[in-house]
């Protein structure tokens, strides 16, 4: 029984020392994070690079998606050239990366084709749904010269961005 019991402080001991170290740690990491949209001074040439492989035709591989979009730069800006089987529309193409380095570009003046916004609290919403403004503006997660776009949300927050395609997630790849 005395086994046990020296057995069984053994364990609390270690557990709340655990307990300890995680929580310096926490506190280490905490201190160190930078704004989500910081970009740190050793990683600013590898963006430039990533900046500039950025321009150019962009399709998917699906039959039933077909989108194309054309990223070129203009002096300074980056601007696009959206194509799909029902609307050509152009804009200003923005590029940035997140403190985890995650990379995106953001396309303009894209007005969503349905937007009926989070409906987690519907009863209490005070906003009528026809009066919710649809968002203008599509974003692209870039990796290895593929575009992702997030096209429609789920039943808590109903939402498509692009109509002509019936893809969760719309990659476009770089020719």
């Amino acid at each position: 029984m005395a086994i046990c019991n020296k057995l069984s402080y053994f364990f609390y001991l270690s557990f709340l020392g655990l307990i300890v170290i995680s929580c310096n740690k926490k506190t280490e990491t905490t201190a160190e994070q930078k704004p989500e949209n910081a970009i740190s001074v050793t990683n600013a040439k590898n963006l430039v690079s990533v900046k500039d492989s950025i321009s150019g035709t962009y399709n998917s591989k699906t039959e039933d998606c077909n989108i194309s979009l054309i990223i070129s730069k203009n002096q300074k800006d980056y601007h696009y050239i959206f194509t799909t089987k029902n609307r050509t529309l152009k804009g200003k193409a923005i590029f940035s990366q997140n403190s985890s380095g995650e990379k995106f570009i953001s396309l303009e003046g894209i007005k969503w084709d349905e937007y009926e916004g989070d409906i987690s609290n519907e009863e209490n919403d005070s906003i009528p749904a026809k009066e919710l403004k649809i968002p203008v503006g599509i974003d692209a997660l870039y990796v290895k010269d593929t575009l992702t776009i997030q096209n429609y949300g789920n039943a808590m927050n109903s939402y498509t961005k692009i109509s002509e395609c019936g893809l969760k997630y719309i990659q476009l790849i770089k020719k």
